[in-house]
């Protein structure tokens, strides 16, 4: 589903010199997959993730997205690519002015559908993320649990076969966190979307992810397998990240 093939991204830093967030890095992930992408502050992995969208454009390399390099589109072409791949981001990012059920409607509006069919989809998605009571409400209304499965719902909405999901669990507790990647891994299950979550907790990768990606100083040290609940860490990263768990 996705190939990123020798991704560079480069950033100039106050000084004028540069700093390489992601440097000559490949990588696959296979659909219906949930994929992490792992490592310490500064590893690379928010930039990584923002290039298979190309949120970050990637100084070099190719990012294909199901079948599309996404690096050789037009603004237009890679505007419809992009409603395959849905967003979920660490600060929610919600319309404070716009009800539960506003925000989600708010891609298919950009995408262009019909209100009967937005009308539908967005009670369709408020029903699996559970907020179908919550519709009226705003986000400020919302607990931070509540409003991380808003921020779901909306990527699910324009029916993705990508959700790409920046630290999602970081600024909730514990409980919360659990019930937010049950509800991911119940639409990986249900529905086949491919997922690839970034995270800084080994306890999220071993908890919902197939494989993982880790990430150092911008390049994939190594991928691991998981497999319930145990990692087979080869690489000094992996030890210490199990360590800092």
């Amino acid at each position: 589903m996705i190939h990123l093939n020798d991704v560079k991204k480069r950033f100039r830093r106050p000084d004028g010199g540069w700093f390489d967030a992601v440097s000559d890095t490949s990588l696959s992930v296979s659909a219906g997959e949930i994929f992490g992408l792992i490592g310490f502050s500064g590893a690379g992995k928010s930039t990584l993730l923002r290039l298979i969208n190309l949120l970050e454009r990637p100084d070099a390399g190719a990012v294909i997205v199901d079948g599309q390099d996404l690096t050789q589109l037009s603004g237009a072409e890679l505007r419809r690519a992009r409603q395959n791949i849905g967003m979920v981001f660490q600060q929610f990012n919600l319309l404070a002015n716009r009800t539960v059920a506003e925000n989600v409607a708010f891609p298919l509006e950009i995408a262009g559908w019909k209100r009967e069919a937005i009308r539908q989809r967005v009670a369709e998605c408020l029903e699996i993320v559970g907020l179908t009571d919550r519709a009226g409400h705003y986000p400020a209304q919302l607990s931070g649990g509540q409003k991380q499965r808003v921020g779901i719902a909306r990527a699910l909405a324009p029916r993705p076969h990508v959700i790409l999901a920046d630290e999602p669990t970081s600024a909730l507790d514990p409980k919360t966190t659990q019930s937010i990647l049950e509800c991911l891994r119940d639409i990986n299950a249900r529905f086949g979307v491919t997922i690839v979550i970034v995270t800084h907790e080994m306890g999220v990768i071993r908890s919902i992810c197939h494989r993982a990606a880790l990430l150092d100083a911008g390049r994939v040290v190594e991928v691991i397998n998981v497999e319930a609940g145990r990692v087979d860490a080869r690489s000094d990263l992996a030890r210490s990240l199990l360590e800092a768990a």
